[in-house]
């Protein structure tokens, strides 16, 4: 539930990934992809990828809903910064 709210928290706020957010922590302090994936896997997203762009995990999914998504998520807090949907 609180992971739906943040998407929608981030989609409200428009504009976030046009100024194209940076991640500025350090390699050493980043959780593992895997965690990232297993999170959304658990709130149901199907994940297509996750790679690393400007700092920061970038993510394809599809949402619990079957939109595509596109999304990037700070690596140390895993908190996420900006999010599409077609």
């Amino acid at each position: 539930m609180i992971g739906r709210l943040l998407v929608t928290g981030v989609l409200l706020s428009g504009g976030a990934w046009a100024g194209g957010p940076h991640c500025h922590a350090p390699v050493a302090e980043w959780q593992p992809r895997e965690v990232l994936h297993q999170r959304l896997t658990q709130e149901g997203y199907r994940v297509s990828r996750i790679k690393v762009d400007d700092g920061c995990y970038e993510v394809k999914a599809f949402d619990p809903q079957g939109r595509k998504i596109e999304a990037k998520y700070d690596p140390k807090s895993l908190a996420p910064l900006a999010i599409e949907a077609d």
